[in-house]
């Protein structure tokens, strides 16, 4: 279904457009046009210009004077990221009710990207603004019955935790946590899979997971689960199958993998993060059958549903596809959310495998440099297979947040990890020479001495 996003906002714009032919005719009139949005991602190799890393680095305009070592909370702009959204910025700023009209498009080439990455199919896409709102939408927008249930577990973030309560208030269901593994840096595969196929009950619906663990640092074996949950629902009706839901943040860009290889249901993620995408963007990626019985918690700003609603259509979620449907209406950000396509298209210029054995080889670097210190106590196992890019550990008699504070002043920039059971976390990405890993290692032994 195409879905004509720039009739959403015509009848507003009668006088605009009968002057838009004249201003699209000048070279600075922000023709309704627009430039050409860059191509999805074709997944056809790594490209030469970005064939080293540090050719990748000279992309970012990163203070060179402290080791960047906690990217994954909030990144910085590639070279073609920041050129699209100050191309956009400019062209809105120049003519903003001309460009806006002319360049819904954009939205659905934001789509197709963000689908080209995972795997999935554009109209399976929902556009936010981050992983939270993201988890708000999905688990506001999935159907619930008072008597269902969902599970979800004792290492997920806040975020999920308040997600899920507000969604057990409107609807009467239950929320339950169980642990998946006891010692996160001796946790197994079969452990964690066990623990979850003991959990799921008659009632459960809902499993709500996070793919990498921003407490621990641990990566859930997703495929695994899936593979396990679907055995279960194999003998369930279709109103009653129990949903994988994950907040893949932590994995977005960095693991390899597509939502097909995954196998869950929904996957959530902020692309401001691993992905260096335009702040403030988000996705919630859903197999267009999940996506049957949701239903919308903000308006969308599709014509189809607009459409469905004048002509007196009691359900206009019927007419609009899952993601699109999902995505909150409103206007946006538009230069960020446009700049999305040369996001993944960076990422895919380099080679999303690339990425991911150069982030696991600095991450294995890094962890194995701290087990070797006496007085520090790694808490992300070992293992690639259950860790990824975010390696968390405490120093014996220093709390987390005075560590990161110390590394500070010694030009290492680290985080501590927000809960209950604070960690120190060192995230090496591909910004990250293994030199550098080498001195933040260094640098937490100094401390631990």
């Amino acid at each position: 279904m195409r879905l004509d996003r720039r009739r959403f906002i015509a009848g507003s714009l009668t006088s605009a457009v009968a002057a838009r032919g004249a201003l699209a005719a000048t070279p600075t009139g922000g023709a309704a046009a627009g430039p050409t949005p860059a191509p999805p991602p074709s997944g056809g190799g790594p490209d030469p210009a970005l064939a080293t890393w540090p050719a990748v680095r000279e992309q970012f305009l990163l203070d060179r004077s402290h080791v960047q070592m906690a990217l994954m909370l909030f990144a910085s702009h590639p070279r073609p990221v920041r050129e699209a959204i100050d191309r956009h910025r400019r062209a809105l700023d120049e003519n903003p009710v001309l460009y806006l009209e002319g360049n819904f498009k954009l939205d659905v080439a934001a789509r197709e990207a963000a689908a080209a990455y995972v795997g999935g199919k554009p109209d399976e896409i929902a556009l936010t603004g981050n992983t939270t709102t993201g988890l708000a939408l999905l688990y506001g927008a999935l159907p619930l019955r008072p008597q269902q249930e969902i599970l979800t577990t004792t290492h997920d973030h806040y975020v999920t935790f308040e997600a899920l309560r507000l969604r057990a208030q409107r609807t009467g269901a239950k929320v339950r946590r169980v642990p998946l593994y006891a010692v996160p840096e001796k946790a197994t595969e079969d452990e964690i899979v066990s623990n979850l196929v003991k959990a799921i009950g008659p009632r459960t619906r809902i499993v709500a997971v996070t793919w990498v663990h921003s407490s621990t640092g641990v990566k859930l074996p997703i495929r695994r689960m899936a593979d396990a949950l679907g055995e279960i629902n194999r003998k369930r009706p279709e109103s009653d199958r129990a949903l994988l839901c994950v907040d893949g943040v932590h994995a977005f860009g960095v693991e390899h993998e597509s939502v097909g290889d995954l196998g869950c249901d929904f996957l959530v993620a902020g692309c401001h993060k691993w992905l260096f995408g335009p702040r403030g963007t988000g996705i919630v990626w859903g197999r267009a059958d999940a996506w049957k019985g949701t239903s919308g918690i903000i308006p969308c700003f599709e014509w189809t549903a607009l459409e469905a609603w004048m002509h007196g259509k009691k359900n206009p979620d019927e007419e609009v596809p899952g993601g699109p449907r999902t995505s909150p209406g409103g206007f946006q950000v538009y230069e960020h959310r446009w700049a999305l396509p040369e996001a993944f298209q960076f990422h895919e210029r380099i080679g999303k495998r690339r990425i991911a054995a150069r982030i696991h080889e600095l991450g294995t670097r890094c962890k194995q440099g701290l087990a070797s210190i006496p007085k520090v106590k790694l808490h992300t196992p070992m293992s690639e297979a259950l860790s990824a890019g975010i390696t968390c550990f405490e120093i014996d008699g220093l709390k987390p947040k005075e560590a990161v504070e110390r590394l500070l002043a010694r030009k290492i920039v680290a985080s501590n990890s927000p809960y209950l059971a604070s960690y120190v976390r060192l995230t090496p990405g591909i910004l990250n020479t293994p030199e550098e890993v080498d001195r933040a290692v260094a640098e937490v032994k100094a401390l631990a001495t």
